[in-house]
């Protein structure tokens, strides 16, 4: 008996006329019917156009210009790249330069962009044949002991499938996850942005419990004088017990508000160290009462604040997605083509395999259509049209959270310096009271209950201006973060950079390309 394998014959269809002039007919035919079914895209409008300007963007009262408050003018420069260095603070400067190299959050975003770049690639491979090669040998045996060898076959095909991308599934597919890339970009801006702001915040308050430790120190070390003093003029009976008692309950309530302060500023700086990516154990940061004052901040136009802030950004990059994702649906009414191709070398000798004769090659093609779902597609499309819908309320409620947050920020920081103003004149007269309480209790006009008052309306007129100058710097930096920090929808990576394979790992706060 003779193998079909013996010789290097192949069958008719194998030696048929090429099928590629047909196969090319029926693309371009269908390629001119199909078309991207995904809407054209347009960035969502607002609810009513942005305004020409901040409602709260106007000068301070003449108390608060004389006392340093400025707002920067809406034409002045916007920040840039690194925003906190506007305060001038050397320590905290170096904090946000480690912050972006060890903070743990920053890492998980930037990952999580990475994973989102493959997913591009991913999805861009679909655009290309799916090629296999798949050897194989194979011999049949026969006789009651199966020894007989009746023939042996020796296969090394090569073979290849494609779907053209016909009514745009696969590219609406790409523009999509390429959109949601591009979200992941914007979120790791704002995380970062928020992470930063975070630190900023967290310095100005550990400051500001400095400068309380401070005032409470000298507070302290007065309290223990008077007590000193009420003893010996109660040795004299010109003072009571009872005057000495009240002296020494305030200096004990002097040092237990002290010790709270500590605690407190110890939980900032453990905050701290966290976000900078240290164990809190092992950071410290050097005691340095609050000195620094409010910088000018430039504001910009309202208009701007669109292309500022990457919160913004990542919600329009969302609707951008989900018009892509509209496509892909859509995709689905029409018919899908499946195009399949194989050659190698086929023979029943090893040493044949790949001679001339040997070789063979197949073409096919196959179209698929569904013709009754009972309306699935048709709900698919709906659903991803109601995402959209949703997608793009959300943007403009994000828009109208930014208007809001910077609004709040701009009559803080105005309110805040004359609040301010008015405080430190308060401590002035509080101080002045207790000159005055003092001098007369030493010369005997009035009780040490008197000075006590005087103590305490000073201590809390202090402790209040304290306070307000802290709510000043963290308030900057509430305005700084509502503006977008120094970030800038210029630095939000294309949808052709998400696609490209990464050369290196970047810092996690550069994720650009």
């Amino acid at each position: 008996m003779t193998s079909r394998l013996d010789t290097p014959t192949r069958p008719a269809s194998r030696r048929s006329r090429s099928p590629w002039p047909w196969i090319t007919l029926t693309l371009l035919g269908l390629g001119a019917l199909g078309c991207n079914q995904a809407p054209k895209y347009t960035r969502p409008t607002l609810p009513a156009p942005a305004p020409a300007g901040y409602k709260e963007n106007q000068p301070g009262s003449d108390l608060a210009q004389a006392h340093g408050w400025k707002q920067a003018a809406p034409g002045d420069a916007m920040l840039r790249g690194k925003w906190w260095e506007v305060f001038g603070d050397a320590q905290l400067n170096a904090l946000e330069e480690r912050l972006v190299i060890g903070n743990q959050n920053l890492k998980q975003y930037f990952a999580n962009y990475m994973a989102a770049r493959a997913l591009v690639r991913n999805a861009r491979a679909s655009f290309f044949p799916t090629v296999s090669l798949s050897p194989s040998a194979s011999a049949a045996g026969y006789g009651a002991s199966g020894t007989g060898v009746s023939g042996r076959s020796y296969e090394l095909p090569l073979s290849a499938t494609w779907e053209p991308d016909l009514f745009g599934k696969v590219s609406n597919a790409v523009s999509a996850d390429a959109s949601a890339a591009q979200v992941s970009a914007a979120d790791l801006a704002n995380e970062t942005l928020s992470e930063q702001a975070s630190l900023a915040q967290y310095y100005f308050q550990l400051r500001g419990q400095d400068a309380l430790q401070q005032l409470y120190q000298r507070e302290t070390a007065s309290y223990t004088e008077a007590l000193r003093l009420t003893r010996v003029l109660s040795r004299t009976g010109i003072d009571s017990d009872l005057d000495v008692a009240e002296a020494e309950s305030n200096l004990r309530t002097a040092e237990a508000n002290a010790t709270a302060i500590g605690t407190t500023r110890a939980q900032y700086e453990h905050a701290i160290a966290v976000l900078v990516g240290e164990v809190a154990g092992s950071f410290s940061l050097p005691a340095q009462p609050l000195t620094a004052t409010p910088p000018a901040i430039p504001t910009g136009l309202p208009s701007q604040l669109l292309e500022r802030r990457p919160d913004i950004a990542a919600a329009e990059r969302t609707v951008a997605e989900a018009n892509a994702l509209i496509g892909v649906a859509k995709a689905a009414y029409y018919p899908t083509l499946s195009l399949t191709a194989s050659a190698g070398t086929e023979s029943s000798s090893l040493s044949n395999l790949l001679s001339y004769g040997a070789r063979f090659w197949s073409l096919g093609a196959s179209a698929t259509e569904t013709l009754l779902d009972f309306g699935a597609n048709k709900a698919s499309v709906q659903r991803y049209q109601a995402q959209y819908d949703a997608d793009a309320a959300s943007y403009r409620q994000t828009v109208l959270s930014a208007f809001k947050e910077v609004e709040d920020d701009l009559v803080a920081s105005r309110q805040l310096a004359e609040q301010e103003a008015r405080q430190q004149l308060a401590v002035q007269a509080a101080l002045h009271y207790q000159t005055l309480a003092q001098v007369r209790y030493r010369t005997g006009l009035d009780s040490y209950l008197t000075v006590i008052t005087a103590e305490n309306t000073a201590l809390t007129s202090q402790q209040t201006l304290v306070t307000l100058q802290t709510s000043r710097m963290t308030t900057a930096v509430q305005l700084i973060t509502a503006l977008g920090g120094g970030w800038d929808a210029a630095e939000l990576p294309s949808q052709r950079d998400v696609a490209r394979k990464p050369q290196a790992v970047r810092d996690p706060g550069t994720p650009t390309n």
